[in-house]
C-alpha cells in the first residue's frame, strides 16, 4: 500500500467543477491511486445532506476531506454567496487550511495511507505554492467549458475595444 501513489484533488468550490474533478478522481482511483478529495465545508455539508450521512463512507483508499472556504457559516439550504466566494478564493482564504491538511496527510502517512505524491487542482493558485513548498508535483485541471474558455479568451480584446463590460 505504501507504494501506491496518493493524489490530493481539490476543485473550485462550484458544482460543475466538483463533478468533473470527482470523475477524474474516480478514474485515478481505478488506475491504482489512493485518493483524497478535498471539498469546502459548505459543499461537503450539502453533499451529505443530499446523499445521506453515509454517502461519503467509501473505500479506505478513497477519502473525502473538507476545509473552510473562508466565509461565515450559512444555512445549508441557502445559496452560497458566489461573489463572496470568489473574493475568498482571490484572497487565498483557503490556503492555510489546505496547507494544514497537506501537512496532516503527510505526518500521518502509514502503510495504509501513503504520503501525498501529487496534487490536482482546479484554478486555485494557492495550491501551486503549497505543492512547491513541499516538493510535490502539481497538475492544473481546467474544467471550464469551451464556450466559457472562449469568453475568457475574448474578454481582453472586447475591453480594449470598449465593448465590455456591457453598458446598461
Amino acid at each position: 500500500m505504501a507504494d501506491k501513489p496518493h493524489a490530493v484533488l481539490i476543485p473550485l468550490p462550484f458544482q460543475s467543477h466538483i463533478k468533473s474533478m470527482l470523475k477524474l478522481a474516480k478514474l485515478l482511483h481505478h488506475k491504482g491511486f489512493h485518493i483524497t478529495f478535498v471539498n469546502t465545508e459548505y459543499n461537503h455539508r450539502r453533499l451529505l445532506k443530499s446523499r445521506g450521512p453515509n454517502s461519503l463512507n467509501g473505500l479506505f483508499d478513497f477519502r473525502f476531506e473538507n476545509i473552510p472556504d473562508g466565509l461565515p457559516n450559512s444555512d445549508i439550504d441557502a445559496s452560497q454567496d458566489i461573489l463572496a466566494l470568489f473574493e475568498a478564493i482571490k484572497n487565498n482564504l483557503m490556503a492555510p487550511p489546505f496547507s494544514d491538511l497537506l501537512n496532516e496527510l503527510n505526518e500521518t502517512a502509514t502503510s495504509n495511507v501513503p504520503p501525498v505524491t501529487c496534487i490536482v487542482s482546479d484554478s486555485l493558485a494557492f495550491t501551486i505554492a503549497a505543492a512547491e513548498e513541499r516538493g510535490i508535483p502539481i497538475a492544473l485541471f481546467e474544467t471550464v467549458s469551451p464556450g466559457c474558455f472562449m469568453c475568457f479568451k475574448q474578454l481582453r480584446p472586447l475591453k480594449e475595444k470598449g465593448l465590455a463590460p456591457l453598458k446598461v
